[in-house]
């Protein structure tokens, strides 16, 4: 895998909307207004590509322009890294744009860059992931730098900071002892104020397996993994995901380690369970080294989902560690795809064994 290099001070950072419209909405200016605060004072220039703010009902109209961001900003060589605006859930439709584009190929291959996001970014993160290129299941511009409190969550502000050279390296990602709410208030009036939060005694649990295992990470949001898969929302993804190969062979799935989390929907137990199987008759659960879950947003159905894994999984030989921080949840680490890792559930932890940016 080709990794791209950290940011340093000074450096551009463009901001992509690959999906949901919704950062250029006059209903999230201020979560716009923090985000650009956030980064400059991180020392960053953040640079909104040109169709990144037209809102929600254009760029579900227009996937070719959302497409053309991400093309620009690889072709920008000033641009070192690329932050997702937030999820959505039709980022399918960017593929025939990008990947019949031998020069946006090229410069993927040929001129990396940092780039984070998660929930539907999957898909664009197997497509990296495909084309050789390491990318980062982590924060995103809206939920993350947008924070409405009034800084950044402290253990998102810390692995968000492991972007940025000077700020430690990212070798290991430890249990979080606390967990946040979900908003339910987005409003401007809500600014500066802090989401509940409970503290977090359960750790990194094991459900069964051995309690260390070691494998390459990849995988994403099981729901954007399901449509994928199982052609479930739109008629036509199934047939546009196969075309362009996105969902990895089985035979990629060799000896890695599967990391998959929930979304806001909070799928029932019943739907949870249909994604898991989509994975399982891929053969996934057949070649991997072993399973880490993120914690449920609000920890909705926490033990129904543990009890579906067992049961649709099916084997007490492949490990799986529950209630890892990443994903829909707050508070949310970095998991950066391709990367050589060490789950160490008695210690609470996942240790990285190889760097995962370019020296």
């Amino acid at each position: 895998m080709t990794k791209a290099k950290r940011l340093k001070q000074g450096d551009k950072v463009a901001i992509v909307s690959l999906s949901s419209g919704l950062l250029g909405e006059d209903f999230v200016k201020h979560n716009l207004e923090l985000g650009t605060k956030r980064l400059k004072d991180f020392g960053l220039e953040p640079v909104f590509m040109p169709n990144s703010l037209k809102g929600i009902k254009y760029l579900k109209e227009h996937p070719e322009a959302r497409a053309q961001d991400l093309k620009d900003a690889f072709a920008d060589n000033s641009i070192k890294g690329i932050i997702c605006a937030i999820g959505g859930d039709d980022t399918y439709r960017l593929l025939p744009y990008l990947l019949e584009d031998k020069t946006f190929i090229e410069n993927v291959k040929n001129h990396p860059k940092l780039f984070t996001g998660y929930s539907d970014t999957t898909v664009n993160h197997l497509m990296f992931h495909n084309l050789g290129l390491t990318t980062y299941y982590g924060p995103s511009f809206i939920t993350d730098l947008g924070e409405m409190a009034s800084d950044m969550l402290p253990y998102n502000k810390e692995y968000f900071l492991k972007y940025i050279e000077g700020n430690g390296t990212l070798d290991t990602i430890k249990s979080s002892p606390i967990w946040y709410e979900e908003r339910t208030d987005f409003s401007e009036s809500a600014l500066g104020t802090d989401r509940a939060s409970h503290p977090d005694t359960k750790g990194f649990e094991l459900l069964q397996g051995d309690a260390v295992f070691s494998g390459k990470l990849l995988g994403g949001c099981l729901e954007s993994l399901g449509d994928v898969l199982g052609d479930q929302r739109y008629p036509d993804e199934f047939e546009t995901c196969a075309k362009y190969n996105l969902f990895p062979q089985k035979d990629s799935w060799e000896g890695k380690i599967l990391f998959i989390e929930t979304c806001e929907e909070r799928i029932s137990p019943k739907e949870f369970s249909q994604n898991l199987n989509y994975l399982k008759e891929n053969g996934v659960f057949d070649v991997i080294n072993g399973i880490i879950i993120g914690k449920p947003q609000d920890e909705v159905y926490y033990q129904e989902y543990k009890d579906e894994l067992i049961k649709v999984i099916d084997n007490p030989d492949i490990p799986i560690v529950y209630n890892v921080n990443f994903g829909h949840a707050n508070p949310r680490c970095v998991l950066p795809y391709g990367i050589e890792c060490q789950v160490d559930s008695e210690n609470n932890e996942i240790r990285f064994t190889e760097n995962a940016f370019a020296e």
